[in-house]
């Protein structure tokens, strides 16, 4: 099994998380991290899943993914180049006769302490996840009282991006997320039959009638209000 790095961008609505979450417990999938953030779009959200599953079982989980009502886009980068980033908040034991060392150690990773206390050090450190393991594993004899990490984020490198949810949304003037294609991408059974009956989006490749000037946001779209 090799570790599957899934982004997601998904309508920012209470529910997704959970409805997200639990296909993957459905399909007896572990996750290993979920990260959810905002992005430059107001109203979307980006999810980024690590998963231990192989490539067939990641695509069988991404045409899943897409059946759900407020996911846009799914990509898999885990065959891309790309960036991925963890960040971790480590509470070391730090007796006063070995405090210098653990510093020098710290330095050596790259990482920085954040709050110093009479009996402890918090350290931070930004960077891939065998980085922070590392750092983790040289402490581990100081006694690490306390550890939290954010779990991964990725971005796929070059000036690739996911952008094609533009054919489907666009924002505009007041930030709110207007919907392009209606019936077709809400699923109100106002479209013209091409749409997946239950609200899902449909992947990049589908060809919408609209044209290119529409779908690039070049008319004004109407509202969801």
């Amino acid at each position: 099994m090799l570790k599957q790095t899934l982004i997601a961008l998904v309508e920012d609505k209470p529910g997704v998380l959970n409805r997200v979450a639990s296909l993957f417990r459905r399909r007896a999938f572990n996750i290993e991290s979920l990260t959810v953030g905002h992005t430059e779009q107001p109203g979307i959200s980006r999810m980024t899943i690590v998963v231990d599953s192989s490539q067939a079982e990641a695509e069988r989980v991404t045409a899943n993914l897409y059946k759900q009502v407020n996911v846009i886009q799914v990509e898999n980068l885990s065959n891309s180049p790309m960036v991925t980033r963890d960040l971790a908040l480590i509470k070391v034991n730090t007796p006063s006769n070995r405090r210098a060392e653990i510093m020098q150690l710290v330095d050596v990773f790259r990482a920085r302490i954040v709050d110093v206390g009479n009996d402890s050090l918090i350290v931070e450190i930004t960077g891939a996840e065998d980085k922070i393991d590392g750092l983790v594993d040289v402490l581990r004899p100081f006694g690490i009282i306390e550890m939290v990490r954010t779990g991964t984020v990725a971005m796929e490198r070059g000036a690739a991006s996911l952008e094609s949810y533009r054919r489907f949304y666009t924002t505009d003037i007041n930030g709110k997320v207007n919907d392009l294609v209606s019936g077709l991408v809400i699923g109100n059974g106002n479209g013209n039959g091409n749409g997946n009956g239950r609200g899902g989006a449909q992947p990049s490749s589908y060809n919408h009638p609209l044209s290119s000037s529409q779908l690039l946001g070049n008319t004004q779209p109407r509202s969801l209000e």
